[in-house]
């Protein structure tokens, strides 16, 4: 393996995330602490056919930039060159999930019917979990059919955390 996937590791108001990029794009931002996270990095090692390497650079400084944004409150948005790496299905939900507004929640269901495969829900629970673009790619906005807090990867202190962020309290 000769390509490169930099990581950096950054410290949020809710938890340690890794943020790595491949070439120009944003590859993972993900939950240092989180049962998923040496399966992501496996599958972009895997299917990026590279190794990890920590560095900085500058789609890592303007991710890094636009989380301490988001987080003071001032960014709903994010604004940089993305790199979804998983299955055609996957990288679908992951599309989707850039859809939902800032403060809003939807169901797994709604991704579901969102994506027009309406009864593909556990499918699209399991490609949500494996999310390696966390916050970036909101998945934290995703609940089960009742509204109520479902797992998530930054575990569900930081999934509240995100959403009263977001909503502003």
């Amino acid at each position: 393996m000769n390509c490169q996937i930099t990581i950096y590791n950054y410290e949020s108001p809710c938890g340690e995330l890794v943020v790595g990029s491949f070439g120009e794009r944003l590859c993972m931002c993900d939950w240092t602490h989180s049962q998923k996270h040496e399966a992501n990095r496996r599958r972009l090692v895997s299917l990026l056919h590279a190794d990890f390497a920590e560095g900085v650079t500058p789609v890592i400084e303007r991710a890094t930039a636009q989380l301490d944004e988001y987080f003071a409150g001032q960014r709903r948005m994010f604004d940089m060159p993305l790199l979804f790496v998983g299955t055609e299905f996957q990288k679908k939900v992951w599309e989707a999930l850039l859809t939902i507004p800032y403060g809003q929640t939807v169901t797994y269901g709604e991704m579901a019917r969102l994506i027009e495969m309406p009864s593909a829900v556990r499918a699209v629970a399991a490609a949500v979990g494996a999310n390696a673009l966390s916050i970036i790619a909101p998945c934290h906005r995703v609940t089960g059919s009742n509204g109520a807090l479902t797992g998530y990867a930054g575990g569900l202190e930081a999934k509240r955390f995100l959403l009263e962020l977001e909503r502003g309290n």
